[in-house]
């Protein structure tokens, strides 16, 4: 009682937010773990419990495996790349060009565009006929088409590359504005001690630069495993399920199939497996701030 005398004008201040987040996302998630112990098709209102039948099923369906390991692939290839791309970028857009505020805005519009819009225009430069922007520039040199996003080996790469180039400019921005956060003195003073300018990255910027870090990490393996939009307007999921992520999977294979419980026990899954990697992430680059702090 005398918590709640002292902290519920806090309390009244947070209940809209609360019960907003409670009804879009706790209680959908109760439902969703509910179904997914049953044969729910969606439709009817009469089902029966299956126990763990639906979550075997994951497991045991092939093409089901190779989606969340697409996922897997996709989730983790995106942020070391971004991170590694960004960071450098983030240096030469830290630096005293003229056209800097302009270089700052190309960079950063990717991120503004819809995934789903930007998609389809990678769709149209990366397509396979003759009518695709790299085939027709290849064509007009006198070379042959390229398979390019039909091509079972390079859909994937190809996929994340246009993801890296959508994300890149944006977690450029965050580490910018966490650099311009870092005393000057700190390179002044290496300056004199005579430090080169990596010396001066590796033992200053990037130390300084892990709780962007954090964050932006976070946000980019969040992002990335649950990614459907991009990579269908993409590829489709193709060729085959070389590119098919578990999201587009449990719309396609559960709901439009009207297997809602199915579809609910991939989702859980697939929850668990972003709480597990999420967690993971966290304590990873919490243990690397404290220890540099």
């Amino acid at each position: 009682m005398k918590f709640l005398k002292k902290e519920y004008k806090y309390l009244l201040f947070i209940l809209p937010a609360f019960l907003i987040y409670t009804i879009i996302t706790v209680i959908p998630v109760i439902y969703t773990l509910f179904y997914s112990f049953t044969d729910f098709d969606g439709l009817s209102q009469s089902f029966n419990f299956v126990g763990l039948t639906n979550y075997f099923k994951v497991f045991s369906t092939k093409n089901i495996r190779i989606s969340f390991q697409n996922s897997i692939l996709f989730g983790i290839a995106t942020p070391i790349l971004v991170t590694a791309i960004a960071i450098p970028l983030a240096i030469v857009l830290n630096g005293k060009m003229k056209t800097k505020n302009i270089q700052r805005a190309i960079f950063f519009f990717p991120s503004v565009i819809s995934a789903l819009f930007l998609g389809y225009i990678w769709n149209f430069i990366l397509s396979p006929s003759s009518m695709g922007l790299v085939n027709s520039v290849l064509k007009s040199l006198g070379q042959k088409n390229l398979l390019l996003l039909s091509d079972l080996k390079l859909a994937m790469p190809l996929t994340i590359m246009v993801n890296v180039w959508c994300q890149v400019g944006w977690h450029a921005c965050i580490y910018l504005a966490n650099m311009q956060m870092i005393d000057t003195t700190y390179y002044e003073a290496a300056s004199l001690d005579g430090a080169t300018k990596w010396q001066q990255f590796w033992k200053i910027t990037f130390p300084m630069l892990a709780p962007a870090m954090t964050s932006s990490v976070m946000l980019l393996l969040t992002s990335s495993l649950k990614a459907f939009d991009l990579p269908f307007a993409l590829t489709s999921g193709g060729p085959g399920y070389a590119t098919t992520m578990i999201t587009q999977t449990i719309i396609t294979e559960g709901v439009s199939a009207n297997r809602v419980g199915f579809a609910s026990a991939m989702s859980m899954l697939f929850l668990i497996l972003i709480a597990i990697f999420t967690v993971i992430q966290n304590v990873v680059m919490r243990k690397r701030e404290e220890a540099l702090g």
